[in-house]
């Protein structure tokens, strides 16, 4: 980590996101708990969720124009227009014009402007860190994520209750504008493109990076996301009023810094399962998030509850980092933006639905209720990975370290579970 933050860019490029989190761990406790206090309603709050994780699901759009466009000037353009969109809030408060709708327009306007960061992130890193340390790379970095998630959602809980939701717009645009001064300093190479290259259009490129997807287990892993991530977008729809019932605002802050810190923590140990077969790793990881996730469901104390909730999280931190270093190791620079951008749509696009229909089902069956679906996500990925033979037998990313003997080892794995004369 030190020789990491040696390095003036990897520096700058953590720093920024690290300023740039704190800022959304903020917004998110306010933008949530204002809706749901301004209309009482878990179908409001759900769309909020929906709005506000909507975007997610249009990543991949964004895919070609991070491969193509300066990494630094996409994050200094768009952190610079969030910090301006999110004064609005304050603004409309301040002449008696503030409204749960309002609000729903904001959200989703950020939360697009948001999307160029992650691929941006993720695509800069590989071309300013040398490839034996990425996974370490990649630790800071969920470091960054999950550690502002950690102290400030459970901040920012506090502050709803001491000071509102409003206030905590005005110090979010701040931070944002400490992140374009960040960025504004940031150099990333550009990255290598086959020599023989022909220069192509957006939608060329967009289906370039789809059609490297369809020839890797990646495919497979999005199985498993989709169907988690549809019945985890249920319970955070209801999450702001289960932690009403159980605490207020303050606990809705804890129940989130739980999910940081115990993604955080999965991170920070991370490195030690780099050599630990993928297949294997993911089923024994969610088998412990399934038990955790119903144990703090289960708690008659708010403090199990909240230790709970962020044990469940521990085995999310840790598949996180050794899959996105796995990805890194094996996409070619130039496909890094968009492979990013899919694999996150992909993988997060059911959960914006999920909220939706989880604020409708929390008011006809209550939060509680809800909350239970959210187990069934972590015990469908560990069935998943059982019942397909690619992702069962997935080598470490440690062992899979050049692209070919990749897309052979998926091809083995797949040729076994096939029946004779049948496509592996």
């Amino acid at each position: 980590m030190r020789a990491l933050l040696d390095d003036r860019n990897f520096r700058r490029l953590f720093l920024g996101r690290l300023v740039t989190n704190a800022g959304d761990s903020l917004y998110a406790v306010a933008a949530m708990w204002l809706v749901y206090s301004l209309s009482g309603s878990t179908a409001l709050t759900g769309l909020a969720g929906f709005l506000t994780m909507g975007p997610q699901a249009l990543q991949v759009f964004v895919g070609p124009v991070v491969d193509r466009w300066s990494v630094r000037r996409l994050l200094v353009s768009t952190q610079a227009l969030q910090a301006g969109l999110l004064l609005v809030i304050p603004a409309a408060a301040l002449v008696g014009r503030l409204s749960a709708p309002l609000v729903l327009v904001v959200m989703p306007v950020a939360a697009m402007l948001d999307q160029c960061s992650y691929p941006a992130e993720q695509s800069a890193l590989p071309r300013i860190v040398e490839p034996d340390s990425l996974t370490a790379a990649n630790s800071a970095f969920a470091l960054a994520y999950q550690g502002a998630d950690l102290v400030f959602n459970a901040l920012a809980g506090v502050l709803v209750a001491l000071v509102g939701a409003v206030a905590l717009y005005l110090l979010d645009s701040v931070t944002f504008a400490a992140a374009v001064v960040l960025f504004a300093g940031l150099h990333v190479p550009p990255a290598e493109r086959a020599v023989d290259a022909a220069p192509a259009g957006y939608l060329d490129e967009l289906r370039e990076g789809v059609r490297f997807v369809r020839g890797t287990v990646l495919v497979w892993l999005f199985g498993a996301s989709v169907i988690a991530n549809a019945l985890l977008g249920l319970t955070w729809a209801v999450l702001p009023a289960f932690a009403d019932a159980r605490g207020g605002a303050g606990l809705y802050g804890f129940l989130l810094a739980g999910v940081a810190g115990g993604s955080l923590l999965g991170a920070l140990v991370a490195a030690r399962f780099d050599r630990v077969p993928f297949g294997r790793l993911s089923m024994g990881a969610f088998v412990v998030s399934a038990i955790a996730w119903f144990g703090a469901l289960a708690s008659p104390w708010t403090v199990g509850t909240v230790a709970l909730f962020a044990a469940a999280f521990v085995p999310v931190g840790v598949t996180n980092v050794v899959a996105a270093s796995m990805i890194q190791r094996l996409v070619p620079g130039d496909l890094m933006g968009r492979v990013a951008a899919l694999t996150a749509s992909v993988g997060t696009g059911a959960m914006p639905l999920g909220s939706l229909v989880g604020g409708a089902l929390g008011s006809l069956f209550g939060a509680g209720a809800v909350m239970v679906l959210g187990g069934l996500g972590f015990a469908w990925i560990v069935v998943y990975v059982a019942a397909v033979p690619s992702l069962r037998r997935l080598s470490s990313p440690a062992e899979v370290d050049t692209l070919e003997r990749f897309r052979t080892s998926v091809a083995t794995a797949d040729g076994l579970a096939a029946a004779p004369g049948s496509e592996g």
